[in-house]
C-alpha cells in the first residue's frame, strides 16, 4: 500500500522530533550532572540521583580564596574588556556603516582574517611585547588583550546592526547642528540597542570563558580570574573533587546568566524605528 504525502510527512516530522530530542539530552546531561553533583556529598562522574541533598559543596568553595576573590576579578577583567570593545566596536563601525570609502572592504577582510587567528599562535609574541612595555603580571594589560582579541568580531557585528538605523535620521539631527558623534551616541545607538546588547553579551560570554588569556598574562595568584583558578579542583593525580567541582561551577556560572536575563527583553525588542521615517 502507498504511503500518502501526508503520512510521510509526519514520518518525516517524527524523525526530525527524535533527533532533536536526542541532541537535547546530549547538551541537557551534563548540566543534570552539574546540578545533581552539587548537591550530593558522593559525587562522581556518573549522573545519578544524590545519596543525600547538602548544601556542604557550596559551603565548602564559598570563601574568599576560592570563590570570591576570582570571581570579583573576573568581573574586573571581563567587565572592563568588554565595556572597552563595545566602546571602540561603536567608534569603528560607525565611518565603516556611514561613509563609503575603497578602503572599507579590505579593512573589513582584514579584520575578518583577524578573527581566524588562533590566541595560542599569537600569545607567545603577545607575551614578549606584555613584558617589554611593563603590561605582564597586570589587570588592564589583560583587559586590553581582552579587548583586542574581541574587537575584530564585535566591529562585524556592530557594523551590520548599525546598517540597519536608516541615516536620514542622522542628517536630520546634521541640520540641527549635531556633530557626527552626538548623532552616534544619541540617535544611532539607542535605535539599535539590540544589537549593543548582542555585541555586551557575546563580548562577555567569550571572555569569562576565556582561560588560556589570564594563565599567561597573569602571574600573581590573587589577580587570577575563576576561569584560571576552576582548575585548582583537579588534583595532581587525577583526583578531583567533583561536589565542589560542581558547586563552584555553578556559582560561576551565575553572572552569564543574569547578564542574559537582564538584556533579553533588549534582545527580542527589535529596532525602535517605528514611524521615524515617515512623512
Amino acid at each position: 500500500m502507498a504511503r500518502t504525502p501526508s503520512s510521510r510527512s509526519t514520518t518525516h516530522r517524527l524523525a526530525a522530533d527524535a533527533g532533536l530530542l536526542v541532541v537535547a539530552a546530549a547538551f541537557c546531561l551534563p548540566l543534570l550532572w552539574v546540578i545533581l553533583s552539587a548537591l550530593d556529598p558522593s559525587a562522581g562522574l556518573r549522573v545519578k540521583l544524590p545519596d543525600g541533598v547538602t548544601t556542604a559543596n557550596f559551603e565548602a568553595v564559598l570563601t574568599p580564596d576560592i570563590t570570591f576573590t576570582p570571581l570579583l576579578n573576573s568581573l574586573l577583567l571581563c567587565g572592563g574588556g568588554t565595556l572597552l570593545t563595545v566602546a571602540c566596536a561603536a567608534l569603528a563601525a560607525y565611518p565603516l556603516s556611514r561613509f563609503r570609502s575603497r578602503l572599507n572592504r579590505p579593512f573589513l577582510l582584514t579584520i575578518l582574517f583577524a578573527t581566524s587567528l588562533p590566541i595560542t599562535a599569537i600569545m607567545v609574541p603577545v607575551y614578549a611585547l606584555f613584558v617589554q612595555v611593563n603590561l605582564i603580571d597586570t589587570m588592564q594589560g589583560t583587559i586590553f588583550f581582552f579587548a583586542a582579541s574581541q574587537l575584530p568580531f564585535a566591529i562585524w557585528l556592530m557594523k551590520n546592526f548599525m546598517d540597519g538605523v536608516p541615516k536620514e535620521l542622522e542628517e536630520a539631527a546634521w541640520t540641527d547642528g549635531a556633530s557626527p558623534l552626538q548623532s552616534l551616541l544619541r540617535i544611532v545607538l539607542p535605535l539599535m540597542g539590540p544589537g549593543v546588547a548582542v555585541v555586551t553579551v557575546f563580548s562577555f560570554v567569550m571572555m569569562w570563558g576565556n582561560f588560556f588569556v589570564p594563565f599567561m598574562l597573569l602571574l600573581t595568584p590573587d589577580q587570577m580570574p575563576a576561569a584560571v583558578s576552576i582548575n585548582e579542583f583537579f588534583g595532581n593525580r587525577g583526583t578531583v573533587v567533583y561536589g565542589q567541582l560542581a558547586a563552584f561551577s555553578i556559582i560561576y556560572s551565575t553572572p552569564v546568566i543574569l547578564l542574559y536575563v537582564l538584556v533579553a527583553r533588549r534582545l527580542g525588542s527589535g529596532f525602535a524605528l517605528g514611524g521615524a521615517v515617515k512623512g
